[in-house]
C-alpha cells in the first residue's frame, strides 16, 4: 500500500515507518522538522494518490495552550484527506481520554501526572470533537497505553476499545515498538473503522 506519514520523526512516528516500511509498503514521512517536509495543513494536497494516510503528530509542547491548535490541525487534516479522495486514516492518540470507570476517563482521576494534563485533554477533545463525528471517512483513532516508551517488539499485546487495559498488576504500558505493530496491523486490516482502538500489554 502506498501510505503518508504525518509526524514521521516523533519517537512513535519513526517506529510506525519501519514497522509500514519492514512490511513492504511503501511509506512517505512528513514533519515540519525531518528531511521531507509537509504539515497536516497541506493534507489535501499532498494525500492524493495514497491509500492510507496515518498521523503520529503531537499537541504543541511549547507551553502554550494545545488544545486550539491542535483542534486546528487534526480538523485541517481530517479535511484535506476528504479532499484528496483518501477514505482511509489512522490516527495516534492519547491515553488520557481512555475510560477507568462508567463515564471517568483517565485524565480526570486524582493524581494524574500535571505535566501531561493539557496534551491528555487536547488529545481528548480531538477524538470527541472531531472524529467521533466523522461518519464519511473509516478512520480509526489509535490510543497507547497510559505508558509508553523505546523498547522491545514481542508482537503480542492487547486490543481494546474505550476502556483503559492495564495488566495484573494494575500497570497500563506498552512499548513504542509493539505500539508500532499494532498501527501497521490496523493499516492492513482495517478491522476498526469508526472506532477508538487501545494497545497495551
Amino acid at each position: 500500500m502506498k501510505i503518508l506519514l504525518f509526524g514521521a520523526t516523533g519517537m512513535i512516528g519513526q517506529r510506525i515507518a519501519a514497522e509500514l516500511g519492514n512490511r513492504g509498503h511503501q511509506v512517505t514521512g512528513m514533519s515540519r522538522s525531518g528531511p521531507v517536509k509537509g504539515d497536516v495543513a497541506q493534507a489535501g494536497e499532498l494525500a492524493r494518490g495514497y491509500d492510507v494516510v496515518v498521523s503520529a503528530i503531537a499537541p504543541p509542547r511549547d507551553g502554550s495552550e494545545p488544545e486550539a491548535p491542535f483542534l486546528a490541525a487534526n480538523r485541517a487534516l481530517i479535511d484535506g484527506v476528504r479532499a484528496a479522495g483518501v477514505r482511509r486514516l489512522l490516527t495516534v492518540g492519547g491515553a488520557g481520554g481512555l475510560e477507568v470507570a462508567p463515564g471517568v476517563s483517565l485524565v480526570d482521576t486524582p493524581g494524574f501526572p500535571e505535566i501531561y494534563k493539557k496534551e491528555s485533554l487536547a488529545a481528548r477533545a480531538v477524538y470527541e470533537q472531531l472524529y467521533r463525528k466523522v461518519e464519511d471517512l473509516d478512520w480509526t483513532y489509535v490510543a497507547p497505553a497510559a505508558e509508553i516508551a523505546p523498547g522491545d517488539r514481542t508482537g503480542v499485546f492487547r486490543l481494546g476499545g474505550d476502556q483503559l487495559l492495564t495488566d495484573a498488576d494494575g500497570r497500563s504500558f506498552i512499548t513504542a515498538e509493539d505500539f508500532a505493530v499494532a498501527v501497521a496491523d490496523e493499516v492492513e486490516s482495517g478491522e476498526h473503522p469508526r472506532r477508538r482502538i487501545t494497545v497495551a500489554y
